[in-house]
């Protein structure tokens, strides 16, 4: 079958799910990873075809769509940041936003600080999208990634070894750490993109997120939303370097009140910048 016949059939079988922008975006995904061509090169070659047993593992990925099943779930690989990532039911998804953040971080490491050995953790680190990024692109840091999940860690240490980066791997739960002395001091960096999705904001989960993607890894307690927050925060004033920063994903909804903990805890130049989407998304401060 013609690969460009094929994507009229692909376009109408989803064409009540899910948008046609969003579809389209979907065939030029599994284009690349099943065929690695890329969308110019059909439109340079019209007359491509798939053989009997790459149209079934087309037609598994178009019934895994019509369960709303997130794309890098049924590829199990995604990217960030320019970089190759498995994912898997275990880990988030990584998004634009949290690539924004990182970005973030990059841009306010300067050339002078870049050709040293930065000391920087990332709490929560899931799939290791952050910290693998930022490895990659300070290749002089240092930097170790916690998780409370052995199965995530699993995922996070195989995306390390994709991209050939090293990173120290700490196996713990931050909100049952008493002695903040068990993890690295004088950091230069603390980052994380921390569960904090209230549990009365589900409502405004789109299915694919709600049924498939990990609930640790996105739901707090509506009763104490910044539990998080406020337990990295109490780990930076204590591990951080007098020139340290702190760098967070946000709640949309919490900006306000992220900023008045943060200041109740002795932070200071907060800025909060929104992401790409206009919303409250990012936090940095320092001592």
């Amino acid at each position: 079958m013609l690969l460009k016949t094929y994507k009229t059939t692909f376009l109408q079988e989803l064409s009540n799910l899910y948008d046609d922008q969003e579809i389209e975006s979907f065939f030029y995904i599994v284009l690349e990873s099943f065929h690695n061509i890329k969308r110019i090169d059909l439109a340079l070659n019209p007359n491509m075809e798939m053989n009997s047993m790459q149209l079934l593992r087309w037609e598994i990925v178009l019934a895994e769509l019509k369960k709303e099943k997130p794309i890098q779930y049924i590829l199990g690989e995604t990217e960030f940041y320019g970089l190759p990532f498995l994912v898997n039911e275990n880990t988030l998804i990584p998004r634009p936003e949290t690539e924004e953040l990182v970005g973030w971080i990059l841009k306010s490491t300067n050339y002078e600080l870049q050709s040293t050995k930065l000391r920087i953790l990332d709490v929560g680190t899931g799939s290791g999208c952050i910290a693998v990024s930022i490895a990659k692109n300070l290749p002089n840091a240092q930097v170790f990634a916690i998780d409370v999940s052995e199965k995530v860690m699993l995922t996070a240490k195989k995306n390390a070894e994709i991209n050939n980066v090293e990173i120290n791997f700490i196996l713990t739960d931050i909100l049952k750490i008493k002695n903040f002395d068990q993890l690295p001091t004088q950091l230069d960096i603390i980052v994380s993109n921390p569960p904090y999705v209230r549990n009365l904001e589900k409502s405004e989960i789109k299915p694919n997120v709600l049924e498939y993607e990990p609930h640790l890894a996105l739901f707090v307690e509506d009763t104490d939303a910044l539990l998080f927050y406020r337990k990295i925060a109490e780990l930076a004033k204590k591990n951080l370097s007098e020139k340290g920063n702190l760098f967070f994903e946000i709640n949309q909804y919490l900006g306000k009140e992220t900023i008045e903990l943060l200041e109740r805890l002795g932070f200071k130049n907060i800025e909060l910048r929104k992401d790409i989407y206009g919303n409250d998304r990012m936090i940095l401060c320092s001592l």
